[in-house]
């Protein structure tokens, strides 16, 4: 298991991706449509098979039938929202989790065309199940088409990632199910927090 991308959800994603630009020194390249959910996203990587998902709302497609994902429709600012963890057979994955006491709920199945046509296909548990306040990652599996990380995106460095919560032991144990591994630190509130090292220093995304 291994990270797959951080969640930094937008109520504006041109916005967002461009206040990212002047604090990284690059600029997101463009994901694509979530059909059917109302969203649109822009990437970064972070080297190796990891990215930075810059996810927002999609004008394009309208309000769809259901709330958008990770609290799009009420979220004042951009925020640091959830984390992926990659897993080659997310049926096991999710099987182990639930005999270690975590349910993080069916797996479903996603798509969504690359600006160049490519269709990229994977399974997800629910980002919605995800527990204490996004803390826990949801989980993913490619399917049969390439990463978005096989596409040349423009690359910072992630040199940090950890959390804050009141209860970082109840965390830890929800975490351990999955298989994952975060630093959790006591806080006063849930909190998910990312470091990365931009063309002019550190920027921190929480």
């Amino acid at each position: 298991m291994s990270l797959d991308h951080l969640v930094y959800a937008a109520p504006d994603l041109d916005a967002a991706v461009a206040d990212l630009e002047r604090r990284l020194g690059v600029r997101a390249a463009p994901g694509g449509s979530h059909p059917g959910f109302g969203t649109r996203n822009r990437l970064i990587g972070l080297g190796g098979r990891s990215y930075l998902e810059i996810i927002g709302p999609d004008p394009a497609q309208g309000s769809p039938a259901f709330p958008r994902p990770f609290h799009l429709d009420v979220l004042a600012e951009p925020a640091l929202v959830a984390w992926a963890l990659a897993v080659d057979d997310i049926d096991a994955a999710v099987a182990g989790a639930c005999g270690r006491g975590y349910d993080p709920g069916d797996p479903e199945a996603m798509a969504r065309r690359t600006p160049s046509g490519d269709l990229l296909t994977w399974r997800l548990t629910p980002p919605r199940r995800a527990a204490y306040s996004g803390l826990v990652p949801f989980l993913i599996q490619w399917g049969d088409t390439r990463h978005p990380t096989d596409t040349g995106l423009p690359q910072v460095e992630l040199a940090g990632l950890h959390a804050e919560h009141p209860e970082p032991d109840v965390v830890g144990r929800a975490l351990a199910a999955v298989g994952a591994t975060l630093d959790v630190r006591k806080g006063p509130r849930p909190r998910l927090e990312a470091v990365l090292r931009g063309r002019d220093g550190l920027v921190t995304l929480a």
